[in-house]
């Protein structure tokens, strides 16, 4: 039986806009996979002041229901403390054993993830596919995964064929406060969404 092959998009999401998509949908057809898993943490160790988890959950369902092959999933929402992502991984992996997962991130976050909560529950346990990024040349990026795979014996990390977008969830927020335009940065009914319920506006500070 083949295994149904899954790509794991986390991130606090604090907004959701088109670099993520545009990552998820790259390594959905680069890879082969059936399905792009959008999950949204919880509680995040690493930043403080993220937008509810009501919100930031209702954001991505705008972003993602015109897209068949992407999906949402609650998991760390609904774990009480902090999220990290090797309980996210041993979870869907207990829950779902006939599924092959692909850890999705960006080479900012890859050259961190060995500083992360139990690294090896990650790089043990799925593929990792990572989009480079501005700021991180080639060399550095293919210096981190050699060091990686000597680091952790299971570990198989493959680059994406897309350039991570410099597009960030900062920058976005700070537009709204401003009351700039984020368009052609956020999924249009991410955007009605924001402007609707007055979020990241001035405000609500």
């Amino acid at each position: 039986m083949t295994k149904k092959r899954v790509g794991i998009m986390g991130g606090t999401f604090n907004p959701i806009h088109l670099g993520h998509l545009l990552i998820a949908e790259s390594a959905y057809e680069a890879f082969d996979l059936d399905e792009i898993l959008f999950i949204p943490c919880g509680k995040s160790h690493l930043k403080e002041d993220v937008l509810d988890a009501k919100t930031r959950i209702s954001m991505i369902g705008e972003a993602i229901e015109d897209n068949p092959h992407f999906a949402l999933s609650t998991i760390e929402v609904e774990r009480e403390g902090y999220s990290y992502s090797y309980e996210t991984i041993a979870e869907l992996k207990a829950k779902n054993p006939h599924v092959e997962y692909y850890f999705i991130v960006g080479a900012d976050s890859l050259m961190y993830m060995d500083n992360w909560m139990k690294p090896e529950g990650i790089f043990n346990e799925v593929t990792v596919l990572v989009a480079s990024r501005k700021g991180t040349s080639v060399e550095e990026l293919n210096k981190k995964i050699d060091e990686l795979k000597a680091k952790y014996e299971k570990a198989d990390i493959r680059v994406l064929p897309i350039s991570n977008t410099d597009i960030s969830s900062s920058e976005i927020r700070e537009r709204v406060k401003e009351g700039k335009s984020i368009r052609y940065m956020v999924h249009y009914k991410v955007i009605e969404f924001i402007n609707k319920n007055h979020i990241y506006s001035k405000e609500n500070d």
